[in-house]
């Protein structure tokens, strides 16, 4: 998202121009509104009531809008555009992208793109701010592709021992659960070296239960029981901390320290038959991470 101080006060004409591979020309002139894509007129409509000016003042946004932002009569705007954009112009003159007032979450365009939120190995994404409890029963699935063998998937954590960890090491998935008594850990070890680290989606699954916690990657289950039957319970009210953390927050069921560098999808965290699938654009912090956009030729 790009915020770009330019302000526009009792219009009369407003045209603004996008340029890429497709040409898209937006025009209000006195009360009508016309959208035009490559030449071809998609929509016209005439604004209600009597004025012809546009009386406004403000920021100009492209691409997203702040998570604060109270917008007004723009409909369900639920996340940023997942594209690249390229020269744009208002009333003939070309703004300037290369100095905008700030900038979160812009990256470079990329000669193919797919599903999935992109980590360069910088940072983390921080979601649930109110805190997260796990408990005793909570499903993980995600999908990861990355080259890199080391890397932090997901981490929630108390300020004492409770705490739950998805990490990969030496090109094997860890699955850490501590219920209070102790770390147990579930390892998924591909029979093929490096497997996991070849660019390619895969699928993970991690359940932690009362008694047990598992881990099925790509179909393949390893599960491991828990010895402390009187610990049954992760008591977190912590956030969700996705491929990364930052250094001052404690993470009690994670061995690495390596931000996650690839991409991510999917992410769902099931409690008491309650689904939540998160969208790491509405995440509270967000560092080195790029929502709706993962480069790359689909694997």
């Amino acid at each position: 998202m790009f915020k770009i101080k330019y302000s526009y006060i009792k219009t009369h004409t407003h045209t603004i121009n996008f340029i890429r591979d497709e040409k898209t020309l937006t025009e209000y002139v006195k009360r009508k509104g016309i959208i035009i894509v490559d030449g071809q007129e998609l929509v016209s409509v005439s604004a209600l009531g009597d004025g012809s000016t546009l009386d406004v003042e403000g920021k100009l946004y492209v691409g997203g809008l702040p998570l604060d932002y109270v917008a007004k009569n723009l409909g369900n705007v639920t996340h940023s555009i997942p594209a690249c954009i390229g020269s744009m112009t208002i009333n003939s003159k070309q703004l300037d992208k290369e100095s905008p007032v700030s900038i979160f979450a812009v990256n470079k365009c990329y000669a193919t793109v797919q599903d999935g939120t992109y980590f360069d190995g910088s940072g983390f994404a921080a979601l649930v701010r109110e805190g997260y409890k796990v408990r005793s029963d909570v499903n993980i699935t995600l999908e990861f592709r990355t080259t890199a063998m080391h890397g932090v998937l997901l981490g929630i954590s108390s300020a004492k021992v409770d705490a739950i960890g998805l990490e990969i090491v030496n090109g094997k998935v860890l699955f850490h659960v501590n219920n209070g008594a102790g770390r147990i850990t579930a390892t998924y070890e591909p029979g093929v070296a490096n497997s996991l680290c070849d660019g390619k989606w895969h699928k993970l699954q991690a359940n932690t239960s009362k008694y047990r916690i598992s881990l099925i990657i790509d179909g393949n289950l390893v599960q491991t029981d828990n010895p402390y039957i009187q610990s049954t319970s992760a008591d977190t009210n912590n956030p969700i901390y996705v491929g990364g953390y930052p250094g001052d927050v404690k993470q009690n069921c994670l061995t690495s320290k390596s931000s996650f560098h690839g991409c991510l999808r999917s992410l769902m965290l099931t409690r008491s038959q309650q689904a939540e699938l998160f969208d790491f654009s509405r995440a509270f912090d967000l560092r080195g991470v790029f929502p709706h956009s993962c480069p790359g030729a689909q694997q």
